[in-house]
């Protein structure tokens, strides 16, 4: 007990000696003759310095002359008590320093108690106006100290145009630091022209730091101001990048999850970023997009705030990575464990921009039609990145096969020149949803262009029991492909066609709407014709070998006039593919082709 007593007695002392300091500076041979109320302190002054400076209290003071009013309270007064001594000190003539903590209270005090030019020469009101027109408009960093203290002001603060006046002069000054530093990057390349070194760090960006104390509401206009002054877009998204870092981080770690979601200062945050980002592309990191996507799903931001995310991250998904695409779902616990749902509708949004871009690449002079053009570099990395997102959600139990599906074929066909990627994913599917009935199974093996797999890849989708039969007896024709265009290739073919060019063709003829049994005896007369094709190429390199020795033979009896009317002769009996040529006089017989046929067709049937 005699402790605390001692700790009260004490804390009386700090407030009465509080109160003697600042009552010093006021008269004390004469007697006060009003005293003032200004949020819960007591003023007692005198009314002749008072009235002499301030015309609210001169009004307030005339309207109770008749019943001598002693005491007045100031409701409202901006700046509260502190500043309210700060303007009772400049009436009674007591020096002081303006300076950019005070300047802002003062000039609103100024306002309030009326302290014109038409009441004093060198009233209040005109000594803080001077000082933020020549001392604070000219150093961004007093505005943006400034622009701190009227955060309480407001709307006082605004009326007065304090904070549009801070506001322009950080445009200003930071257009002009961006120019200087522009010139100071200027140099001269080995050929004599002038160029911006990239490479040097710009240094006219020092104002970034300084914005990240502002209020949210101040430092919109801010930034609205620099982009109606010209400052770079980098610069601008840098600040934002700098502003979101510290604001959300800060809130981060001061809450937990649940007081975070209801917490209403972080959305705002959140959309207003995302209303100052540059229109530009590259402005701003694409991770940095993501992140923002990630905080304005969690903190359920308004719609059109995620939607511009989603376009602006779709317009650039070439350069993501696989961990900026694995967004948290924040949903139900019954729900899966990424947000499927966004991910797709910025596939959408890349897919239109990709052929919006397409479409003015067609109706522009110069056309790039090369399989190498921007957009389509852009749509192989999409499809590769898809692909290894679709791998790395597949295992979710929760995952329901109508968001697989819609996910794989987010992409136009032409996206994907190897199918083995999207084969791993339905295959990591299938192995964690092994209850799968067997029409979804043939649903997703229908995204699978299977004449697109590796030679791996195929080997393992022949023998994969997880897809269904049909799949696999397709797996195996198009082997069967793949060994009648090596044949055709190893045997010398005038004019032979590209793999995938034959694989297209011959596609065609299987039909995902056939048996497994039509489908096998299909691949049976497709092997027959095969073997026929290659004895028939046999047969003819036997007729090449005889005819070779007869022409020697002739060489070696004949002159050259009757070794050329042999040669032509011979060359016109010979058939290299057992039909007529373009001109019937070549041409075998019927009976020799027919007798050829025989012979091929009893060489297949015992090698059958």
């Amino acid at each position: 007990m005699d402790r605390s007593e001692k700790q009260q007695q004490q804390l009386s002392l700090a407030k009465s000696s509080r109160h003697r300091c600042s009552n010093e500076w006021i008269f004390r041979d004469v007697p006060s003759d009003i005293t003032l109320e200004v949020s819960g302190s007591l003023f007692s002054l005198h009314k002749f310095p008072l009235v002499s400076r301030s015309g609210r209290i001169r009004k307030l003071v005339a309207e109770h002359r008749d019943s001598d009013i002693s005491k007045v309270e100031l409701l409202n007064l901006p700046g509260g008590a502190e500043t309210f001594e700060l303007a009772a000190k400049f009436c009674y003539g007591i020096n002081f320093e303006i300076t950019s903590t005070n300047v802002a209270q003062l000039c609103c005090v100024s306002d309030y108690l009326e302290m014109t030019e038409e009441f004093s020469k060198d009233n209040l009101g005109s000594r803080t106006e001077e000082y933020i027109e020549s001392i604070v408009c000219k150093n961004l960093e007093m505005c943006v100290h400034v622009l701190q203290q009227c955060e309480n002001l407001l709307p006082l603060a605004d009326e007065l145009k304090i904070v549009t006046r801070c506001i322009d002069a950080i445009a200003s000054k930071a257009c002009a630091e961006q120019i200087a530093s522009s010139f100071s990057r200027l140099e001269y390349s080995s050929s004599g022209r002038l160029h911006m070194n990239r490479q040097t760090k710009c240094e006219g960006d020092w104002w970034i730091d300084d914005l990240s104390v502002l209020r949210t509401d101040l430092y919109q206009r801010v930034i609205t101001a620099m982009k109606c002054r010209g400052v770079r877009p980098e610069s601008i998204g840098a600040s934002l990048v700098n502003y979101a870092q510290k604001e959300l981080t800060k809130k981060y770690s001061q809450t937990t999850k649940a007081d975070l979601i209801s917490n209403g200062h972080e959305k705002l945050v959140v959309e207003t970023i995302v209303s100052l980002l540059p229109v530009e592309k590259l402005a701003v990191p694409i991770s940095f997009l993501f992140g923002i996507l990630r905080s304005a799903v969690m903190l359920d931001c308004t719609i059109a705030c995620r939607l511009d995310l989603e376009r602006r991250i779709g317009s650039q998904l070439d350069i993501a990575t696989l961990d900026d695409l694995l967004i948290p779902s924040f949903r139900h616990s019954g729900d899966t464990l990424f947000d499927v749902d966004t991910v797709h509708r910025i596939l959408v949004n890349f897919s239109q921009q990709d052929d919006s871009e397409e479409d003015m690449e067609d109706a522009s002079v110069f056309e790039e039609d090369g399989p190498h053009s921007p957009s389509q570099t852009a749509l192989f990395k999409v499809a590769k990145l898809v692909d290894n997102y679709l791998a790395e959600i597949a295992p979710d139990a929760n995952l329901k096969l109508n968001k697989f599906l819609v996910i794989a074929d987010s992409l136009p066909a032409h996206a994907r020149t190897i199918h083995d990627g999207l084969y791993r994913a339905i295959d990591i599917y299938l192995k964690a949803h092994q209850g799968l009935p067997e029409a979804d199974r043939k649903k997703l093996s229908k995204l699978i262009d299977f004449q697109k797999l590796s030679q791996e890849a195929g080997a393992h989708a022949a023998q994969n029991e997880r897809l269904p039969l049909q799949s696999i007896v397709q797996v195996l024709y198009f082997e069967q492909l793949r060994l009648r265009n090596s044949l055709c290739t190893s045997y010398g073919d005038e004019d032979p066609k590209p793999m995938h060019q034959s694989w297209r063709i011959s596609s065609g003829a299987l039909s995902a709407a056939m048996s497994p049994r039509d489908n096998y005896a299909s691949l049976r007369r497709e092997n027959r014709e095969l073997k026929l094709e290659l004895a028939r190429l046999r047969m003819r390199l036997n007729d090449l070998e005889r005819e070779h020795v007869c022409m020697k033979r002739d060489m070696a009896k004949s002159n050259s006039r009757k070794f050329m009317t042999s040669f032509s002769k011979k060359i016109g009996k010979l058939s290299f593919f057992g039909h007529g040529s373009s001109r019937g006089s070549s041409s075998p017989s019927k009976h020799s082709y027919r007798t050829d046929s025989k012979v091929i067709e009893r060489t297949c049937a015992s090698t059958e």
